[in-house]
């Protein structure tokens, strides 16, 4: 399917989870510097670069 969510690691799935739950980025379950981390904080910040993209800036 051309679902993005195919795309995503299950670190990068985790934190997508979590901005859904409500939890903040402190709820990041992986080490600092570790590719988990930042597969979980591109997950938890997946949606707003999307919508962001979605909406371009005009004048």
């Amino acid at each position: 399917s051309g679902d993005m969510a195919d795309d995503l690691t299950p670190a990068m799935q985790e934190g997508k989870a979590a901005k859904l739950a409500g939890k903040t980025v402190s709820a990041n379950p992986y080490r600092a510097g570790s590719q988990e981390s930042a597969d979980w904080m591109a997950g938890y910040v997946h949606d707003e670069v999307e919508q962001n993209m979605d909406q371009p800036e005009e004048d």
